[in-house]
């Protein structure tokens, strides 16, 4: 719990920095500004490494989990349309309602509530001795899935960002290999695992995406370059190692840490919400629908917060619809275990960022991970209740 606390906590600190930070280094913000997102993409990828290590499965079973695989998919599809309604629908002007540009961003910006924290979760759920239960067999199944459909949907959003030029082609061609080396060599590499491994490999995961797109925008211009974002590559570089438990109290510390970096470097990197102008032109999003919305009252903001939490807490009630063979509280258990958020959808609010999204929208969005994250502790003991009442004591302790 004191984990998840201090992730909201890092996350409100590095907004309240994002805001100070400008007037204070002047002229030198853009130079920080490159440094710290540099080392916010060496921690994504990192974090999305150790996630793609999580991914375990039986190939010869694969058939098994396909059902998984749509419900997964579906828990983390439907919270990221409602919230693109709400955003399109309820934050935007009517004559923006029908705008392709519109609903382009806010399809992109929506998608950070798509994804469970699968690390947060997994860790809080074996600490409650819900281990051996299929509770926890099963959400840990529709987790990974819930973050693998988070990254694989990402692309052909960022394609629609991109447009249709032959930079989509080279996208479409990079992830396809990504996905069919992953698939076929999953969990064939024996490599090193600890956390300074596992860091170095995220060091060459982001050299080699930045490569692509600096000798491709030195070729092409920027307009034309190749950028891909490194949370597929990252994902599939951990797929691919044989799984190795490091379960010691340097490795928790070392990767707890990284996490925690990572997300006050997410606060960080948000724009500023006084409708100032920002020092690196870029971050303001006045190039974009979202970001060129007016800045609104703080308690009008808070209460989207709400609003925009509630709507993807209730879309992740997905799973209570399927497994009929279980007790109605196992399968709402199910459910409520995917509320939790994390660093995968905080990764996602700053890609947004990339491609000048701003506005109330942002903020809001960073704001809702930021209370979902403090709910975490409530979530996961609310979990442990009902699973309680679907197995006694001695239950939970045998099944296996």
């Amino acid at each position: 719990m004191r984990k998840v606390l201090s992730f909201s906590l890092l996350l409100m600190l590095g907004l309240i920095a994002s805001q100070l930070l400008p007037g204070v280094l002047g002229s030198d913000y853009a130079a920080f500004k490159a440094g710290s997102d540099t080392l916010l993409y060496i921690c994504l990828a990192f974090i999305m490494i150790n996630v793609g290590r999580e991914f375990e499965v039986d190939k010869s079973r694969w058939k098994s989990y396909t059902a998984d695989y749509f419900i997964a998919m579906a828990t983390a599809a439907l919270p990221w349309l409602l919230i693109a309604l709400y955003y399109v629908f309820v934050l935007l002007p009517s004559d923006l309602w029908s705008s392709p540009e519109a609903w382009k961003e806010n399809l992109l910006l929506s998608r950070f509530a798509a994804p469970t924290s699968a690390g947060i979760l997994f860790t809080m759920l074996a600490a409650l001795s819900l281990k051996s239960s299929w509770i926890y067999r099963k959400i840990q199944v529709l987790a990974i899935f819930d973050d693998l459909d988070t990254i694989l949907l990402m692309i052909p959003l960022q394609i629609m960002m991109i447009g249709m030029r032959w930079q989509l082609f080279a996208v479409l061609l990079v992830v396809i290999v990504l996905l069919t080396v992953g698939w076929r060599r999953l969990g064939h590499y024996d490599v090193r695992q600890d956390w300074k491994a596992i860091l170095a490999y995220a060091v060459v995961v982001f050299a080699a995406t930045q490569a692509v797109y600096l000798v491709t925008k030195h070729l092409y211009g920027p307009e034309h370059s190749v950028h891909i974002e490194v949370l597929l590559p990252a994902f599939v570089a951990g797929m691919v190692m044989r799984r190795k438990h490091i379960d010691t109290p340097a490795e928790r510390r070392a990767a707890t840490g990284i996490s925690f970096l990572f997300m006050f470097l997410v606060g960080v990197s948000m724009p500023l919400v006084t409708g100032a102008p920002h020092p690196v032109e870029s971050l303001a999003g006045g190039h974009s629908v979202t970001g060129s919305q007016p800045v609104m009252p703080w308690g009008i903001m808070l209460l989207h917060v709400v609003a925009v939490s509630t709507l993807s807490n209730l879309g992740k009630l997905v799973p209570m619809f399927f497994y009929r063979d279980r007790k109605l509280s196992e399968r709402l258990a199910l459910s409520i275990g995917m509320f939790t958020r994390g660093e995968v959808g905080a990764g996602v609010i700053f890609i947004a960022l990339g491609y000048n999204l701003g506005g109330p929208a942002l903020i809001i969005s960073a704001l809702t991970l930021v209370l979902n994250l403090i709910l975490t502790g409530g979530f996961v003991i609310w979990v442990k209740k009902l699973a309680l009442r679907s197995y006694t004591p001695d239950e939970l302790a045998s099944e296996a």
